[in-house]
């Protein structure tokens, strides 16, 4: 086998000298150059800081210098500092350069430079005075930091975008949010936005800057600053602000012919830094029901992290959001169940970006079946279920409602069932106001399952609670999707009547509370959710059609059967009681024995079957019987009572 020698700067060859060891690592060849430019900048001032602090010293006598000592001296104190650096972080590329962690690091460095290099000066026979020493190390330090400091302005004004090529925008708020924003839009040189001016109600920072962008008056100065700095938008950079702020604000701006801008809700950054990419234009949602949300983060994560987690109707609205937010809590795992293949694939895309549906905990199963959800429940084991999958359009399930029954109270039913006999410690059942004093099947449907759970509360040693709360905006088939659909067909926008009001929500801040309210320790009770004021749907409705151009109808068709001229969240016998959360109230539910489900026939006439549906949301508590279930596998004991665990027995007469 014969070999090459391979020349000196053989392409091939070089490539590969990292490989080899004892060699320098590609990476740290590259790095090497900078941190050692660091080091010497360093040096160079400490240096200079020990020649000007001697010189102050002999007040500018050179005759008095001692130049040989000073060298040495200085030499012997660029040695400790390097290696002084080097152990703080400072040379090895721990921090950023000029960011506050690498300042401070430069102020350990020179606390334990200078104490050495006085000892040393000492042993060596005094090469400089000692109060120069001391005095060099401040000058050194202010040096060192304000070479820092020009760089990072020179990267800064770099970075900066121009301009006369970005939107010019104007600031609402100057708080933290503002600071991240502006930040992300004045170190991005492709930032298609730059901030001219900031706007806050504080008065306290009327001369504040941020980055060079100072605070030019209040709100109500917004008009005259748009036209002082010729802006072509204003940001709403207030992550916390609730929609009344957001209403107000757009309204100030809507005469300025400025684009509105916001940043994402709380709810919606989870903690992050704001981002350029989060800017985006004033949604409706934005304007009904932003909410800050505020959770025991601590709590939450107490029964999600580390757990095995089922969410039903994982495809929908309500539970793809469930699980995008309880992923953040890194379960052991997360089963999304839905029997709609198509939603399963979009909550997988909107997780991990794959969509390859080879997972699972990707679940294709219906819940009125009970052999599937058993084999399901066996196969994942959960420890935790929300329960998200139901019918919800009240005026099809006016027309239609055995499908009430079949899936609503059925499956929730086969739901419970299966979860006390597969030992799910918690279980949260989604409910809707509509369920709070009903009047249509949607809510006899609900309510029923409300009683159903609280009778599951008290046969099983977990905690089975029901969450109530009203319309979600931005779900499928919400108004704002309707009114959207009308509008972009020409319309007209209808709405049933003009006095008509509703609750709305945005489904971050819905299931952010949803997950607050399963760490709540309930006993048979709803926990109902805090939905903030009632909107009128026709204002909502006008404002769309105003932001179409205004040359949109509204026409009016009326209450449909079984619709409430405005949505109540408490029921007449249920107090407004809030003992673990300002926004999460907790009514007792009366408790009701699944056994009177087999007096439930689907194939009943409409009439008959709505009949009995209202009976059961309305009758007084009907107790479940609970019995020791057959022996299982491992059975669990204790329990509230420290009773054997218990499920409910009774089988349907005629299943759907």
């Amino acid at each position: 086998m014969q070999t090459r020698r391979a020349a000196a700067g053989d392409p091939a060859t070089d490539a590969s000298l990292g490989d080899w060891p004892g060699r320098a690592a590609p990476w740290f060849r590259a790095a090497l150059p900078g941190r050692a430019a660091r080091a010497g900048a360093d040096a160079l001032a400490l240096a200079t800081a020990l020649l000007v602090a001697t010189l102050l010293r002999y007040d500018g006598h050179l005759a008095y210098l001692n130049g040989t000592g000073l060298i040495e001296l200085t030499a012997v104190a660029v040695l400790v500092q390097t290696v002084a650096g080097v152990q703080f972080g400072l040379y090895t590329g721990r921090w950023s350069y000029g960011c506050f962690e690498e300042i401070l690091a430069l102020a350990k460095t020179t606390a334990v430079t200078i104490p050495v290099v006085f000892a040393l000066d000492t042993a060596l026979g005094r090469l400089a005075p000692r109060s120069a020493i001391i005095a060099a190390g401040l000058i050194g330090l202010v040096l060192a930091a304000g070479v820092r400091y020009a760089v990072r302005l020179l990267q800064d004004q770099r970075l900066r975008p121009s301009p006369e090529t970005g939107t010019r925008v104007v600031v609402m708020g100057a708080g933290e949010g503002a600071t991240q924003v502006i930040r992300a839009m004045l170190r991005d040189p492709a930032s298609p936005y730059v901030p001219v001016a900031l706007l806050d109600d504080d008065p306290t920072k009327r001369t504040l800057q941020i980055m060079g962008v100072r605070v030019a008056g209040n709100r109500h100065a917004m008009a005259e600053v748009v036209r002082r700095f010729r802006a072509d938008a204003v940001l709403i950079a207030i992550p916390s602000a609730g929609a009344g702020l957001v209403r107000s604000l757009t309204d100030l701006a809507a005469p300025l012919n400025v684009d509105v801008k916001v940043v994402p809700p709380v709810v919606e950054l989870f903690g992050r830094t704001v981002r350029v990419e989060d800017i985006r234009p004033v949604s409706h949602a934005d304007l009904l029901g932003r909410r800050e949300i505020s959770i025991d983060l601590a709590a939450v994560a107490g029964y999600l992290a580390g757990r095995r987690v089922l969410v039903t109707g994982a495809g929908g609205s309500i539970g793809s959001e469930l699980c995008r937010q309880v992923a953040q809590f890194n379960p052991a795992t997360l089963v999304m169940l839905d029997r709609d293949e198509s939603g399963l694939h979009a909550v997988q895309l909107s997780l991990d970006g794959r969509g390859m549906l080879d997972d699972r905990n990707l679940v294709v199963a219906d819940i009125r079946d009970q052999q599937r959800l058993d084999e399901v429940f066996a196969e994942h084991q959960p420890q935790v279920v929300f329960h998200a999958a139901a019918l919800k359009h009240l005026p099809l399930l006016e027309m239609h409602p055995s499908e009430a029954l079949k899936t609503n109270i059925l499956g929730t039913y086969q739901i419970l069932q299966t979860a006390i006999r597969h030992h799910v410690d918690r279980l949260v059942n989604i409910s809707t106001d509509k369920a709070a004093d009903p009047c249509s099947v949607l809510g006899y449907s609900k309510r029923i399952t409300e009683r159903l759970t609280a009778a599951a509360d008290a046969a099983a040693p977990g905690t089975y609670t029901s969450v109530r709360f009203g319309n979600v905006l931005g779900s499928r088939g919400s108004v704002l999707t309707a009114f959207a659909a009308q509008v972009e067909s020409g319309g007209p926008i209808t709405v049933t009547h003009p006095d008509v009001t509703r609750y709305f929500m945005t489904v971050q801040e819905a299931v952010r509370l949803v997950i607050q309210a399963g760490a709540v320790d309930s006993h048979g009770e709803v926990l109902i959710l805090d939905m903030g004021e009632p909107v009128r749907i026709a204002d909502v409705a006008k404002r769309i059609a105003d932001s179409a151009g205004g040359h949109v109808p509204i026409v009016y068709t009326g209450l449909r059967p079984g619709e409430k001229l405005a949505e109540v969240l408490l029921g007449p016998a249920e107090p407004d009681h809030r003992p673990n959360h300002p926004l999460i109230s907790q009514a007792p539910v009366p408790p009701l024995d699944g056994a009177v489900l087999s007096l439930m026939d689907p194939a009943a006439p409409r009439a008959d079957l709505i009949a009995v549906l209202r009976w059961l949301a309305e009758s007084p508590a009907l107790p479940g019987r609970i019995e020791t279930p057959a022996p299982a596998p491992a059975p669990r004991t204790g329990g509230r009572n420290g009773k054997r665990q218990a499920e409910f027995t009774m089988r349907l007469g005629r299943h759907p």
